[in-house]
């Protein structure tokens, strides 16, 4: 039986394959144009032939890379990754010199025995393509792309030839096709899979004049690149999916923006060259603004949040700039542009580069960049498990980034953790990674302790899981984000089940006062650990660890189950210890650096931290916070600005008790919450509920002072709102079917519900409006 690539239908016939080739699939996969159809397009060429005289900085940057391509000619042994410069040369200039030297080049490369990488080959079975093979694929294809019309025919034969059998087919036969195939979706991160089978697909759209087999190869990767960016994830062998439905791609900053990458070149070339649309894809419209919402705009260079595998200045402009290129003129795309600048880290792409030059947006088009990007400023990426809080898109504000999702290969063992930037630096941190050959990269950065987390008896995750995967997974659920007051909650339970029945840990934003609630449970009494990484310096202060670098400063306040001590430790034996760790530093494991515990004065078995992180601020006055303590009660007063919030922690709530109502009167309240906050004016009568100004609800279906009800529903909900003139803001989280009744002093005048509007339901009566969102 003959075998090979194929597109259509299989249909089982007693037990035999039967192929039905999908009508006209082959025919229509044909190049639109003559040689050069990849990215140096003559419409491309003709357009910076053109802004080379009208725009300096472009005719600076052309005249560079002139000079750099002239260099390569006299190199004897000339890497095959300059072909794409001296492809640009040649098409920009004419001048066959460059030619010359391309032809040198891939004739060279294709007397090579393979394209494969020695490691790889070694494998049983052997992996005959790789990412280096993916990088020499790309490279070839777009040389002899450009170079096409000065080779001779025997060349074209010769150098497609090569790039089909070292390159293309011993890639796909490898990825995709054939009897051979030895990978799946599941087999690497899919960062792997994304580079190897597009970048295959460009060499085959480069040789679809010389190898009529091509236009198949095409039609089964664009199959294939359907199902990859759907891929849901593997439960039997613990693999993610590929994107979550908003856009986030989980192997970390860099990653995402190398695979995303690929997949994108791939599509930009199928755009250029051929005549048949590719498969919509709508992730793909998704995908730019995760790279916005994972940034850092500061007033020095971008910073990205460095979760798993990244770096702190990863930039997503080649994804964002291949994303414009292919269509998607977002004008905050273009923001996002102007923030990476002329600084790029290896996997960024700016105008200093061939692909850069040619599809950077125009002087023109970028004075239509806007001042911020048109999003909100907090993002849950709730598949993937990474979340984004930001005080304003502003420069050098603040943002605070939580992970609890999937542990695995570029995924560090941190679920719950987090991290963060104020005033342009980058406080709170993660501990980064180092290179993968190094044994610290397993030992020490991809395990718990190098992450803000919780640990008991010196154990988090199990250290296997980082290979192997998690089969309990963390999560990030209810992100709330109404301004002044922002919250999510983080589920990390699962990966570290080994010794804890509850890991939660719920993040309450108010003011400049952010409350990390930890509600911690294991099977057994030992020390729990509260781990803090940090960048700058470290320092007590009364009792706090003020963490300062430049102008920024946090102070880190533990508040339950004790306060740090108010003097020397060992006449407080009953407060909290601060306990100093030895760590490694990002990218640079001989480099030891020191990271703190807080540890309770006792072991148990059940506890709730409250630690408090007080952001610096210009005005000089602080928040002040008061401790509250209760029956079945602990909580936070905050005092700022003209305003006091007080926060109440239901410990009947938290799973310590079954079967029996989780009712609790705080301080002259009624509620079987277990978080509530209320928010009056300083000055205001506190025992009238319609005096407060903001209240906040999570997970509770009740709020009550004497014969007042505030919140009614029937399931329990997350919400937040206010009264802004004649307006009622409310956010409003739970079941898809909720009907919740909230009091009001009288009728607003409208009413914004999760940032829509909605009908105004009063009952005068009960003083109280009742909305139903649309989960």
């Amino acid at each position: 039986m003959k075998t090979g690539i194929f597109s259509g239908v299989v249909v089982l016939v007693s037990s035999i394959f039967v192929y039905m080739p999908a009508v006209g699939a082959a025919d229509v996969l044909k190049p639109r144009a003559e040689h050069p159809y990849l990215y140096f397009t003559p419409d491309r060429i003709a357009q910076l032939k053109d802004r080379v005289q009208k725009e300096k900085s472009v005719g600076d940057n052309w005249q560079k890379m002139l000079a750099s391509a002239d260099q390569v000619l006299d190199r004897p042994n000339a890497n095959v990754g300059e072909l794409e410069l001296l492809g640009l040369a040649y098409r920009m200039t004419g001048d066959k010199k460059f030619a010359d030297k391309m032809r040198d080049i891939m004739l060279r490369e294709c007397t090579l025995p393979n394209w494969g990488e020695a490691d790889l080959l070694a494998r049983d079975p052997a992996w005959h393509a790789g990412l280096g093979t993916a990088r020499i694929v790309y490279s070839m294809a777009v040389g002899f792309d450009c170079a096409y019309d000065a080779l001779s025919a025997e060349d074209r034969k010769t150098i497609a030839k090569g790039l089909v059998d070292l390159g293309v087919l011993t890639t796909l036969n490898d990825w995709l096709i054939g009897p051979n195939r030895i990978h799946s979706l599941d087999t690497m991160g899919h960062n792997w899979w994304s580079a190897c089978v597009f970048m295959a697909g460009v060499g085959a759209m480069a040789v679809m004049d010389d190898d009529p087999r091509a236009s198949e190869w095409l039609q089964r990767i664009s199959e294939g690149s359907v199902e990859f960016a759907n891929y849901s994830g593997s439960i039997l062998e613990t693999k993610p999916k590929t994107f979550d439905d908003a856009g986030g791609f989980w192997e970390s900053a860099n990653y995402a923006s190398f695979g995303v990458s690929e997949f994108l070149l791939f599509r930009l070339a199928w755009q250029n060259a051929l005549e048949a649309k590719p498969p919509q894809i709508p992730v793909l419209d998704k995908i730019g603004d995760f790279f916005l919402n994972i940034c850092y705009p500061n007033s020095g260079r971008l910073m990205s949040v460095e979760f798993g595998d990244g770096a702190l200045n990863v930039d997503g402009s080649r994804p964002v700039l291949l994303s414009w290129s292919l269509g998607d003129h977002k004008p905050r795309n273009l923001w996002y542009l102007n923030q990476t600048g002329q600084e790029v880290y290896r996997e960024g792409l700016d105008r200093r580069t061939p692909m850069g030059i040619v599809y950077y947006p125009s002087e023109e088009e970028m004075t239509k960049a806007p001042a911020s990007p048109d999003l909100p400023p907090s993002m849950l990426y709730k598949q993937m498990g990474w979340a984004m809080l930001r005080s304003s898109w502003n420069k050098d504000a603040t943002l605070l980034a939580v992970k609890s999702g999937f542990t695995w290969n570029h995924s560090h063992a941190d679920e719950g953790s987090f991290i963060l930037f104020h005033h342009g630096e980058y406080l709170l941190i993660d501990s980064g990674n180092c290179n993968y050959s190094q044994p610290e990269y397993d030992a020490y950065y991809r395990q718990s302790q190098a992450h803000n987390v919780i640990l008991f008896d010196g154990e988090g995750e199990n250290p296997e899981d980082t290979y192997h995967g998690s089969q309990f997974p963390g999560s990030l659920s209810n992100l709330i984000d109404a301004g002044d007051l922002r919250y999510v909650w983080a589920d990390a339970t699962g990966p570290v089940s080994k010794n804890f029945i509850r890991n939660f840990r719920h993040f309450l934003w108010i003011g400049n006062v952010i409350l990390i609630i930890d509600d911690l449970k294991t099977y057994r009494a030992g020390q729990f650990e509260w781990l803090l990484h940090y960048g700058g310096e470290a320092k007590m202060q009364g009792i706090d660890l003020r963490v300062s670098q430049g102008d920024a400063n946090v102070s880190v306040r533990p508040l339950f189950p004790e306060t740090f001590p108010t003097g020397l430790p060992h006449d407080f034996p009953d407060n909290m210890k601060l306990v100093k760790k030895v760590g490694l530093k990002d990218h640079d494991e001989k480099t030891k650096v020191t990271y703190y515990a807080f540890t309770p004065p006792e072991q148990s078995r059940q506890t709730t931290f409250i630690t408090a992180v007080v952001l610096g601020n210009d005005s000089g006055k602080p928040p002040v916070l008061e401790k509250i303590t209760g029956k079945n009660m602990i909580g936070v007063r905050i005092h700022e600005n003209g305003k006091t919030t007080n926060v109440y922690v239901n410990l009947l709530a938290e799973g310590r008790i079954r079967h029996i109502d989780a009712d609790l009167q705080p301080e002259g309240w009624d509620t079987d919450a277990y978080l509530s906050g209320i928010t009056f004016p300083d000055g205001a009568d506190t025992n009238d509920p319609d005096a407060a100004s903001r209240y906040f609800i999570s997970d509770g279906s009740y709020l009550r002072r004497g014969d007042k009800i505030v919140l009614d529903s029937l399931s329990k909900v997350f919400a937040t709102w206010k009264h802004d003139g004649g307006k009622l803001d409310i956010q409003l989280q739970g079941q898809p079917d909720i009907n919740a009744h909230i009091r009001t002093a009288g009728k607003p005048a409208e009413i914004n519900l999760n940032n829509q509007s909605a009908p105004v339901n009063f009952d005068e009566k009960a003083s109280a409006v009742t909305v139903h969102p649309s989960n």
